[in-house]
């Protein structure tokens, strides 16, 4: 198979990402709920979530342009996946679940979930559920025409806006109940079949994540690699970094008018609406930036060769320990700054921290993922 350089430029993108969303996260979630603590604070954090919010779905896109349809049986698929994706993260979720929170009742529940404080594994688990349905739709997906294709996406699209029609039936944001995990649930307005005695609605089969394993099937398959279409790439970024950005700050300003602004989980979870990763305006972030890397990212050089390429081939291992380091530095930055607008630069002292932690996390998550990897025998199990 024929390796994508600018595919690679797009995942160590899209890695980075990552760690700066996590990087985000302090500044508005805090203990049981929200928590932001300024206005220039709220900024920062709508600011940060409009660029890198598009993160996860890129990671399907891409991993969807490589592998969907499938290049061989569903078998050689499976056992290659296996290896790449099931047994790093076994043994990660077992570091995490021994260095994070307490080791028995983590081990314990890893039985039936991730490990809750590792939180950024649940991606690995909805990945696992795309692959396995990959061969199911294969051999649509080689004969499918675009405008067949098209349809399924537009009934797709429609999905994306179903939280903001549960909102507007029940009135506002869903009240939190205490579903069977015994974590907290949004109760959920039904609509078009859902009910009490079944979750299972008419769009429930056509939403979620299978939505961006189509749309890299469709980049791939039917969208030219021109300099048009990477200009439109980047209006759709702007238009959707424009609308998250609004929507966060309007969902901010919403709650109240005077900060520090603290609001119990149910409210934290109504501020995430506009930036779920299945939603319309995070879509065209990621949509866009695809298109703008496909356009402008070549595959020569130097710095492709030994900075890039070996970031990329240790990217999912880069995402699977990134947060045991970004703990680190996200409390030595707040430490050594400060908080908020009262911190050691004012205005400036939230993206300082957000920035610095996660290019500090980048880099060292990075060295040390392409050095395990590269450890003759273990390396492929370690980091995939």
């Amino acid at each position: 198979m024929k390796r994508e350089g600018w595919l690679d430029f797009l995942r160590v993108t899209a890695c980075f990402m990552v760690m700066v969303i996590h990087s985000t996260e302090p500044f508005y979630l805090g203990g049981d709920g929200g928590l932001i603590l300024s206005a220039t604070d709220a900024f920062w954090v709508a600011l940060f979530e409009g660029l890198c919010r598009c993160c996860v779905p890129v990671f399907l896109m891409a991993s969807a342009y490589l592998q969907f349809p499938l290049h061989y049986s569903a078998g050689e698929f499976f056992k290659r996946r296996a290896v790449r994706i099931l047994i790093p993260m076994a043994f990660w979720t077992l570091v995490y679940a021994l260095v994070w929170g307490a080791p028995v009742e983590n081990l314990k529940g890893l039985l039936l979930n991730f490990n809750y404080a590792a939180g950024h594994l649940w991606f690995v688990y909805m990945l696992v559920g795309i692959y396995l349905i990959m061969p199911l739709l294969s051999p649509w997906a080689e004969k499918v025409s675009k405008q067949e294709l098209s349809i399924y996406l537009g009934i797709w699209l429609f999905t994306l806006l179903i939280p903001f029609v549960r909102e507007l039936g029940s009135g506002g944001p869903a009240p939190l109940i205490q579903a069977a995990d015994g974590l907290p649930s949004a109760a959920l307005f039904p609509l078009w079949g859902e009910a009490s005695w079944n979750p299972f609605g008419t769009f429930y089969y056509v939403s979620g994540f299978v939505g961006y394993m189509l749309f890299g099937l469709y980049i791939k398959r039917f969208i030219p690699n021109t300099r048009q279409k990477a200009t439109q790439g980047l209006i759709l970024f702007l238009l959707g970094f424009t609308m998250i950005v609004f929507g966060l700050l309007r969902r901010f300003s919403d709650t109240g008018d005077s900060f520090p602004l603290s609001t119990d989980l149910a409210c934290a979870v109504a501020w995430e609406v506009p930036i779920t990763f299945c939603s319309l305006f995070v879509l065209c972030t990621a949509l866009g930036i695809t298109l703008i890397f496909r356009w402008i990212c070549a595959s020569e050089g130097r710095f492709y060769r030994n900075i890039i390429l070996p970031l990329s081939k240790a990217g999912y291992g880069m995402y699977l320990i990134h947060m045991l380091v970004l703990a680190q530095f996200s409390g030595w930055f707040r430490g050594w700054l400060g908080l908020g607008a009262d911190g050691v630069l004012g205005a400036w002292t939230t993206p300082v921290q957000i920035l610095g932690t996660a290019l500090c996390s980048f880099v060292v998550v990075g060295l040390v993922s392409v050095l395990l990897q590269r450890i003759p025998r273990v390396g492929k199990y370690l980091m995939g």
